[in-house]
């Protein structure tokens, strides 16, 4: 038989594009670039330290369980372990202990992420997981919050921390003052926009993240559903209370502003193997998320909502695929009537 007319048959996907995991995982750590850049700019040399050592630790880390205990092929170099050592960097404070690091990074890639089998098997984002381990485990330096280096410098200080803006929040909130009360001590809305307040190194300049997040836009390695509609369900949320009592609650875009919102709805909340495969349920993962970060700041102990509300919604993602499924090309046939 002529070879040409051998009709081979293989499994599906049939059509390929071009990207590939390495291709997606290395653009999102390009995105991450202007964050990156802006952590350092605000926090100097410990920001950069928190994110190289993050990063070794998580690709090594990797590297060493798939060689010597899965015994699997490595892939620690395929962008995966470096974009999870960078987010989890992102959401730690600039002078968090090296070793601190290191345990964060054992939990995030050794427990969250290979446990369950490696790159795509994993269920919940292994960065969150990594963070809420260390927020558990370490409370003193992981809300140990250093100021830029610009307000430390016109202060004639060597090492100075603040509360971050939700936490300045939900302290004042407590001893009984209103957010109108408060006004006066939180950072103006442009500092807050490009970064100059204290807080996780990655999170602070809403500016960065979404140059960032245009750029993953633009390579198409995210779409705007889950981005947009996160941020319009926290919007939505907080805004009802804002208008019911201004004086008690923040309005919508200090709640977007602030925290870990911005970096959450673009880099985490979009992570491929952790968010719903159809468009109906990143919608609906966005909007749960959105509502969750708004509830947790409002109604709960800690000030900021973020991280748990990305997780909690990773665990509904199995039941949201299922109840999201696109329909089947096509018609049944009932060949017996």
């Amino acid at each position: 038989m002529n070879d040409s007319n051998r009709l081979i048959v293989s499994m599906s996907p049939h059509l390929k594009g071009e990207a590939d995991v390495k291709k997606i995982m290395w653009g999102v750590v390009i995105a991450l670039i202007p964050a990156f850049a802006a952590s350092v700019y605000f926090y100097g040399f410990n920001a950069l330290r928190v994110v190289i050592l993050t990063v070794i630790f998580c690709i090594g880390i990797e590297y060493l369980v798939q060689k010597f205990m899965l015994k699997v092929k490595v892939t620690a170099l395929d962008g995966s372990a470096a974009v999870t050592g960078v987010l989890l960097a992102f959401n730690l404070p600039a002078g968090i202990p090296w070793w601190q690091l290191l345990v964060g990074s054992i939990i995030a890639i050794g427990v969250a992420k290979m446990t369950f089998g490696g790159l795509g098997k994993n269920p919940f984002n292994p960065a969150l997981i990594g963070r809420a381990f260390m927020l558990a485990s370490f409370p003193v330096e992981m809300t140990a919050w250093p100021i830029p280096l610009r307000n430390v410098w016109s202060l004639g200080a060597d090492a100075v921390t603040s509360a971050t803006p939700l936490g300045l929040l939900k302290e004042g909130l407590k001893a009984g003052k209103t957010f109108a009360q408060l006004s006066g001590d939180m950072p103006s809305y442009v500092d807050m926009f490009i970064g100059n307040i204290g807080g996780c190194i990655g999170e602070v300049s809403a500016l960065a993240i979404l140059i960032g997040g245009s750029y993953l836009l633009y390579k198409k390695i995210i779409t705007w559903h889950i981005p947009i509609f996160y941020l319009l369900a926290l919007a939505g949320f907080t805004a009802i209370f804002y208008f019911i009592d201004p004086v008690k609650y923040a309005d919508p875009l200090f709640h977007i502003l602030a925290g870990g919102a911005m970096l959450g709805a673009w880099f985490m909340a979009t992570d491929p193997v952790t968010s719903p495969m159809t468009v109906k349920g990143q919608i609906v993962f966005a909007l749960g998320g959105g509502i969750l970060c708004g509830a947790i700041r409002i109604f709960g102990a800690y000030p900021e909502g973020c991280s748990y509300s990305i997780l909690i919604m990773n665990a509904f993602v199995p039941l949201i695929d299922r109840l999201a499924k696109p329909k089947r090309f096509g018609t049944e046939v009932n060949y017996g009537s």
